[in-house]
């Protein structure tokens, strides 16, 4: 559970008790009104909302007084239990799906200019709707636990997925792979799938290399984060920085798991090479999910490890504001990010874009979902 910022408006609610009469009797008369604390709540759509109170804002002690289901953005509640009560003081905790973090919606610079790379500009402004975004990468433990499932749900792959322990994460498995993986987690949970083999999105995409899967955005199961999303999400909340911390625009591997080098005056490390303490002679040098610390928004390896593979197609970048970009209708390539543990310092940056064909699949390279908010 994550706190979020929320626009709270309090306002007063008369509570007053009235008895119809029957005809020719004297109506029993209003006493008295009481006031109670109105709450006017601008809310994420899909996302479980719990209001608290305290009654001592330098001592607080937050007492839950309900958790509601957001089903408009902008909600009213009515606290009657403060009716005898002494002076309340409201907030509002953001409950997210659970191992994962809400990321708001907002606008971000996408892009960097920092460093001469020409995949990364021209810079843009992209507005981005709130997305609920794993934490941590998919691990192998959760990979099998999702194919064990779909073993006879009439899901097939290109890659059985490798990994080098259970709480590593799952690598060698191509864009079909975890488009597919993330319908079947999708279904394993009782969600709607996101992705489809047919236009009327009757077909669940479950086997096969469907080219341009069609996808149902507003659908509640896991899928695949857009470029956009991956970035905003990348740089937790932060802006203008390189990496997905913003203390600091350098690099080492205290903070990250990659191949560190002198080749960049940004990559700081003490140590070179390899990460030293993933380093032990077999290939890959993964690490667990979660070792390094989170960004702003409570998201872990966003910064190495493993690739991590996006929606769009790559292509070049516009000027243009944009909302919600979806990237290219078609391509060659498929888009990773992230930078990973046998990357330099150069592909971990937030901003950076690679390009590998949707048929890829290495020990480099991994993924982790997103969900929507309910519609």
């Amino acid at each position: 559970m994550k706190t979020q910022s929320r626009v709270i408006s309090v306002g007063l609610c008369a509570l007053a008790l009235w008895v119809g009469a029957a005809t020719g009797v004297a109506a029993d008369q209003v006493a008295g009104i009481v006031m109670v604390p109105h709450l006017t709540i601008e809310g994420t759509l899909g996302a479980t909302d719990q209001i608290q109170y305290c009654t001592n804002l330098s001592q607080p002690h937050w007492v839950a007084l309900t958790n509601l289901v957001v089903a408009q953005t902008n909600y009213s509640f009515v606290d009657v239990g403060a009716l005898l009560a002494p002076r309340r003081f409201y907030r509002v905790v953001v409950s997210s799906p659970e191992g994962m973090a809400l990321i708001p919606a907002g606008s971000f610079t996408m892009g960097d200019s920092l460093d001469g790379d020409e995949n990364c500009i021209p810079q843009h402004s992209v507005n981005v709707s709130a997305f609920f975004m794993d934490k941590y990468l998919v691990t192998k433990s959760l990979w099998d636990t999702v194919k064990a499932w779909n073993g006879g749900n009439g899901y097939g792959y290109d890659n059985a997925g490798a990994g080098k322990a259970p709480t590593h994460p799952v690598q060698t498995v191509n864009w079909y792979d975890v488009v597919k993986w993330c319908n079947a987690r999708s279904e394993m949970e009782g969600l709607e799938p996101c992705y489809y083999a047919d236009a009327n999105m009757a077909a669940v995409y479950k086997s096969g290399q469907v080219t341009n899967p069609w996808v149902k955005w507003s659908a509640g199961g896991y899928r695949l984060p857009t470029e956009a999303e991956w970035e905003k999400a990348a740089r937790g909340g932060a802006s203008g920085h390189r990496f997905p911390w913003s203390d600091v625009d350098s690099i080492t591997q205290s903070r990250a798991n990659y191949f560190s080098a002198t080749a960049y005056a940004f990559d700081l490390s003490t140590t070179r090479g390899y990460h030293p303490t993933f380093n032990d002679g077999v290939y890959p040098y993964t690490s667990p999910v979660g070792y390094f610390g989170a960004n702003g928004y409570g998201l872990y390896d966003m910064a190495g490890n493993v690739w991590e593979w996006c929606w769009d197609w790559y292509g070049w970048y516009s000027s243009d504001s944009q909302t919600d970009p979806r990237g290219p209708a078609s391509g060659w390539w498929r888009v990773v990010r992230g930078g990973s543990w046998s990357n330099d310092a150069m592909r971990c940056r937030s901003a950076n874009r690679y390009d590998p064909n949707p048929t890829y699949s290495d020990n480099d390279s991994g993924f982790r979902c997103v969900r929507v908010p309910s519609q």
